[in-house]
């Protein structure tokens, strides 16, 4: 989506300081390449209230901003964002929002017709367990002639949907491994997924926050975040507690160091036991407590 728009010298791109750095790395180099502006607004860590977020937004928004670009769920705390709400305001101003769904699809419950949006793309390897290189893309019918697709289609395709996967030979056996992956899904439920990966993200966070000096870039009200939360033990490098997990414990997290906040990615998934969590709380604990071992 990001390099099917037409943008011209002096365009500018709205996203957040959050935004996924593989997005924030397209525009970059599309404004080294075409003279094109990547602008970038600050949002709340957490953002408690969705529609502070909307206006951030919208009050950023200039006669030359051509396309908004959000994720539905940020990578680096779990935050998801109003995407019904950002489509509506592109809408009104009759630019385009681009929305990275990456880490939402398949992760908490809800429905693309639900969310009332013109765009969403997401690859399938992250939370629907897919294989690697599979991805959706949905672009609303009327829409479809605006996008150009990465590699190019023949002009009769222009209103095709299929334009978007002129990609030479397709891998078919991971295309066909995407069934095996909804049908997992949908045995587990979304519904019952969603609430799984809350009650294990509540299960150690509620432990680490009694701790004075724990603090969580992450919202715990409902519907702001599901299963990812970033947690920070101040006055302890975050990536001294990553390597302290990893080196003495092997216990995985991803290390979080950005200009606004540090900590912790911790990301349950619905195989994860609480025996593993438990694990994870003492260790964190103790750090919290006495700082990590010599």
């Amino acid at each position: 989506m990001q390099l099917g728009i037409d943008l011209h010298r002096g365009d500018e791109v709205l996203t957040t300081t959050q935004d996924y750095g593989r997005m924030i790395t397209t525009f970059r180099q599309r404004a080294r390449r075409e003279g094109i502006v990547l602008k970038q607004i600050k949002i709340p860590v957490p953002a408690e209230d969705p529609m502070e977020v909307v206006r951030l937004y919208e009050e950023a928004i200039t006669p030359n901003t051509k396309a908004l670009l959000a994720c539905h769920m940020i990578n680096l705390t779990g935050q998801i964002l109003p995407m019904t709400e950002l489509n509506a305001v592109a809408r009104r101003h009759g630019i385009p929002l681009i929305i990275d769904g990456a880490h939402a699809l398949a992760h908490f419950d809800f429905s693309l017709a639900e969310l009332d949006v013109d765009n969403y793309s997401a690859s399938l390897h992250k939370w629907l367990f897919a294989p690697h290189g599979t991805g959706l893309l949905y672009v609303r019918r009327e829409k479809i002639p605006e996008i150009y697709p990465l590699m190019a289609a023949p002009e009769r395709m222009d209103s095709d949907i299929r334009k978007f996967e002129e990609i030479g030979t397709h891998p078919a056996a991971n295309y066909l491994a995407i069934g095996e992956a909804l049908t997992f899904h949908q045995g587990i439920g979304p519904k019952r997924k969603d609430e799984r990966l809350v009650y294990l993200r509540n299960y150690w966070a509620e432990k680490l926050l009694e701790n004075d000096n724990v603090r969580l870039h992450t919202s715990l009200t409902p519907g702001l975040a599901c299963g990812i939360a970033c947690v920070e033990i101040e006055g302890v490098a975050t990536n001294d507690v990553r390597d302290h997990l990893w080196n003495d414990h092997r216990i995985i997290s991803v290390a979080i160091n950005h200009a606004e906040f540090t900590g912790l990615r911790v990301s349950p998934s619905v195989y994860t036991t609480l025996p593993e969590l438990d694990r994870f709380v003492d260790v964190m604990d103790r750090i919290a407590k006495r700082g990590i071992p010599a």
